[in-house]
Formats: C-alpha cells, sequence, structure tokens
C-alpha cells in the first residue's frame, strides 16, 4: 500500500512550493489534481498492474470542485486507503499581499479579492478540518516552508506513526494557529525581572534552572506529564498522524522555552520522539 499525501489549502498559500519539496523527496506528485480523479489515481498507485509509486503526492487546487474534494476523501478514508492531508493556510492579509505582489488572477475571481478569498475559505473548511497537518504560512518565507515540509515527510514512516512536535512562542507576537494544544506558561515567575536573566533564553542553563526549579513549575510538570502519557498513546489509537504542544509565555525567551525544552525530554521518556522548536526566541 503506498503512502499518499493530499496537498491542498488557500490559494497563496504555497502549495506549488510543497509539491517542488514532495518531488525533491522522491515522492510521485500530481499536481493540479481535479477532485473527481483523486480515487482513480489513488486506485491506480494502490494496485494498477506494474504500478511502483509507493509515495504518491496529489496537490489539489482551487476550482469550482472543491465542495468534491472531502467528500472524496472521506470514501477514501472508508474504504481503507491510508491517506494524510497537508492543508496550508495563510492569513486574509498576507494572501492579499502576496496576490498584488504577484498580480495573478485568484480562482475565485467574481467580486473583490478579497471576496474571492473569503469565498474559497468557506470552501475549504471542511477539508481544513479533516486535516492531519495545518500550516499556517503567513510568517514562513519560502526555504522555511520547505523546511516544515520536509521535517515532516522526508521519511519513509509508517503511517501509523505520530510525528509530535513541541514548540514555545510568545503571546506579544501572537497566537500560533497550526498547533493542536495550547498551554499558557505566564503563571510561572518570569525571569524577566531578574536583571541578570533578562538577556538570556530559556536555553540557557541557568534561565533553565530558575525556571524548572520553582516549585510551581515542579507541579506543573507533574500534571502535565500525567496528561500527556494518558492523551499521546489515545491519540495514536485514533490514527492521529501529527501532534504539535505550543507553550506560551509573554514573550517567547524565557518560561515557554524552557518548558518546552523539558516537556521533548519527557516525551522521550514515554517512547516518543518529538521535535522541540523555538517560534519566538530571536525575536
Amino acid at each position: 500500500m503506498p503512502e499518499l499525501v493530499v496537498v491542498t489549502g488557500m490559494s497563496g498559500a504555497g502549495r506549488s512550493t510543497a509539491a517542488d519539496v514532495f518531488e525533491d523527496l522522491g515522492w510521485f506528485v500530481v499536481d493540479n489534481l481535479p477532485a473527481a480523479l483523486i480515487p482513480k489515481i489513488a486506485e491506480l498507485a494502490a494496485g494498477a498492474p506494474g504500478s511502483h509509486f509507493d509515495r504518491v503526492a496529489l496537490v489539489v487546487g482551487a476550482s469550482p470542485e472543491l465542495p468534491e474534494v472531502a467528500p472524496a476523501l472521506a470514501a477514501l478514508r472508508h474504504d481503507g486507503t491510508a491517506v494524510r492531508i497537508l492543508f496550508l493556510e495563510a492569513s486574509d492579509e498576507v494572501l492579499l499581499r502576496r496576490y498584488r505582489e504577484s498580480r495573478r488572477r485568484h480562482p475565485f475571481s467574481e467580486g473583490s479579492l478579497s471576496q474571492a478569498i473569503a469565498t474559497e475559505r468557506e470552501a475549504l473548511q471542511s477539508v481544513k478540518g479533516d486535516a492531519d497537518l495545518v500550516v499556517d504560512t503567513s510568517s514562513l518565507n519560502v526555504h522555511q516552508l520547505k523546511a516544515r515540509v520536509q521535517e515532516a515527510f522526508a521519511t519513509s514512516e509508517a503511517i501509523q506513526r505520530m510525528r509530535t512536535s513541541v514548540v514555545s512562542f510568545g503571546y506579544k507576537w501572537g497566537l500560533p494557529t497550526d498547533v493542536d494544544l495550547v498551554i499558557d506558561c505566564r503563571f510561572l515567575p518570569n525571569p524577566y525581572w531578574v536583571p541578570e536573566l533578562r538577556p538570556l533564553r530559556g536555553t540557557d542553563a541557568t534561565v533553565r534552572d530558575h525556571v524548572l526549579g520553582h516549585p510551581d513549575t515542579t507541579a506543573f510538570l507533574e500534571r502535565l506529564g500525567a496528561l500527556l502519557e494518558l492523551l499521546v498513546p489515545a491519540y495514536v489509537r485514533e490514527g492521529k498522524a501529527y501532534l504539535t504542544i505550543a507553550f506560551g509565555c509573554t514573550g517567547g525567551h524565557h518560561r515557554s522555552v524552557a518548558v518546552a525544552e523539558a516537556v521533548g525530554r519527557m516525551l522521550g521518556t514515554f517512547g516518543v520522539q518529538a521535535q522541540v522548536g523555538h517560534r519566538d526566541i530571536d525575536r
């Protein structure tokens, strides 16, 4: 049974870039695929005589057929086909800027560009709700998007193995939109108010020890560990392909960073190899 990934999402959010990454990784890529052909391509990849495609990426773009995408993917899953959905998202403001810079015509253009984006977003709601991985490209450049896709799909692991990421962020820079669990660390004592710790980061030993050594942090991590020990295996049993846990503090420099690193290590004790990243540590 081949690995099957459907790449979809908002026009201007980076589908073409993602398609290039899959091609570079050795996947067989079918770009701009009509929704009606999704089941046929999946059938050919899975059982056609002489078929040798073990990893297939179907890039589904915007068209009047968008409402047919969700039922087509649901039918594949109902028939037992292992399929993952990568949904690329971006804010309205970013999509407007990208279209104005490129001077391309939006596929849903009938009125204003803003109306076209709103219409497409509404049409894609059901597909986004079924997505295994949602990547918001609003603040990503081309190289960062490529790295994100490579991180998620570079290896040919079994579909059932959940890929787990832990990220830190700062609330002052906005909530991350492409995560599953968000946990607020602002109840912990803030190293920012300790003059010698302010210029450092949560990856520094002195900040780490300051944050993790506090009794509130110890109690918090004990209870969080019990929760994750329950949740992670349950997500795996339900077939979730990706799990992203985000920890936030005010600036994303100290508390959330130290806690994210600690949780990454904690997940390792559960047999889960988590990728740890810090969105705002250099801001």
